[in-house]
């Protein structure tokens, strides 16, 4: 499945089926929250949490493309990703985007 953030892909016509979204909710463990706690203290990069949101992403468009696969699309176009705090320690990510057909 090919996927890109343009909203064109060149040399090719397609029709547009509608959008397709895939999300997740992580959140990390209360230990690990404790020691990026301490990071916030000193500063430092949070590896905890980029690991978190890495695997997020991962997670969102996995589903985001699968979403695309069931109502049958060829790709993805001007996909995104969008972020929100849910609790503290938590964090939503949201892979989304317009599915197309290929002429």
């Amino acid at each position: 499945m090919l996927v890109v953030t343009t909203h064109t892909i060149h040399g090719k016509e397609f029709e547009e089926l509608g959008i397709v979204t895939g999300s997740t909710i992580q959140c990390k463990n209360i230990g690990r929250d404790i020691g990026s706690s301490f990071k916030n203290l000193v500063g430092g990069e949070m590896k905890s949490y980029v690991q978190m949101m890495n695997e997020a992403r991962d997670i969102a468009f996995e589903r985001m493309v699968n979403h695309a696969e069931s109502i049958g699309a060829d790709a993805v176009v001007g996909m995104m990703f969008t972020t929100s705090a849910i609790a503290p320690g938590a964090a939503e990510v949201i892979a989304y985007g317009t599915a197309v057909k290929y002429l």
